[in-house]
C-alpha cells in the first residue's frame, strides 16, 4: 500500500521532534513545516533542520512570517524581557505569542491541501507546558471543525485530522517515548533566550521544564547551557 502523507509542525524542540518521530513510526511520509517568525530564539530553526535531517523527512520547508511586526510577546519584541522560571505561576506568561498556533496550523492546513495530505501533527501538550491557551485540546477540536468547514477538502468529504499524540503526556513521558523511537535529543533546543552561540539560558520556563523532564526520565540532558 502507498504510504500516506502528513504535515508535521517542527519547531526544533523536544515535543515537535517526538511528534515527527511518531508520525514517521506510524508509516507517514513526513512533510515538516517550520517558521521563521523573527523570533528571539531563531536558533531553533537550526535545530529543526538538524531534526528533519536526522529523521529523514521527505521535505522540510521554513516559512517566513514576521510576527515581530505585531509584537506583544517576549519572543517577538526585544523590549520585553524573557523572565526566569517562577514556581507556581498560573498566569499566561509574556512568552505567549498571540495566535501563534492558529497561524502555524493554518499554514499546515494550506500545505496539506496542496500536497494531498489528510493528516497534520502538532506537538501540543496540556501537562508540562507554560499555560498557553492554544495548546489545549479544546482549541484543537475547535480549530479542526473550522478548517473542515472552510476548505475545499473538508467540504468535499475528505476532512483533515489533526493529531496531538503528546497532549496527555508529561515531559519525561515524551522524552521516554521519543528515545524508544530512536530520537536523538541533541538535535533539539528548548530555550527561549539563547546566547549568541546558541547555548540555552537554563533559566526560562522552557529550559526548566526540559531539565526536569530529563531528570525525571533519568536521562542526561544533551543541551549546551550557557551557565
Amino acid at each position: 500500500m502507498d504510504k500516506k502523507k502528513a504535515v508535521v509542525l517542527l519547531s526544533g524542540g523536544i515535543d515537535s521532534a517526538t511528534c515527527a518521530a511518531i508520525a514517521k513510526d506510524m508509516g507517514f511520509i513526513v512533510y515538516a513545516l517550520s517558521f521563521d517568525y523573527n523570533q528571539r530564539h531563531k536558533t531553533e530553526l537550526d535545530f529543526a533542520d538538524q531534526t528533519a535531517r536526522f529523521l529523514g523527512v521527505f521535505e522540510h520547508k521554513i516559512i517566513p512570517t514576521d510576527l515581530s511586526l505585531i509584537g506583544g510577546s517576549a519572543l517577538t519584541d526585544n523590549k520585553i524581557s524573557v523572565p526566569d522560571f517562577k514556581e507556581g505561576n498560573t498566569k499566561i506568561p509574556v512568552t505567549y505569542v498571540p495566535s501563534r498556533n492558529i497561524i502555524f496550523l493554518s499554514y499546515a492546513v494550506s500545505y496539506a491541501e496542496v500536497i494531498g495530505a489528510d493528516d497534520i501533527f502538532i506537538g501540543v501538550t496540556a501537562v508540562d507546558y507554560s499555560g498557553y491557551p492554544d495548546c489545549r485540546p479544546e482549541f484543537i477540536e475547535a480549530f479542526s471543525s473550522a478548517v473542515n468547514l472552510g476548505t475545499k477538502k473538508g467540504i468535499e468529504g475528505r476532512p483533515f485530522k489533526i493529531h496531538t499524540p503528546l497532549v496527555d503526556l508529561s515531559k519525561d513521558q515524551i522524552i521516554t517515548k521519543g528515545l524508544g523511537l530512536g530520537m536523538d535529543y541533541s538535535f533539539t533546543s528548548s530555550c527561549y533566550n539563547p546566547d549568541v552561540k546558541g547555548y540555552a539560558c537554563g533559566k526560562c520556563d522552557s529550559c526548566i521544564i526540559r531539565k526536569r523532564g530529563f531528570e525525571k526520565a533519568g536521562i542526561k540532558d544533551p543541551t549546551k547551557y550557557s551557565n
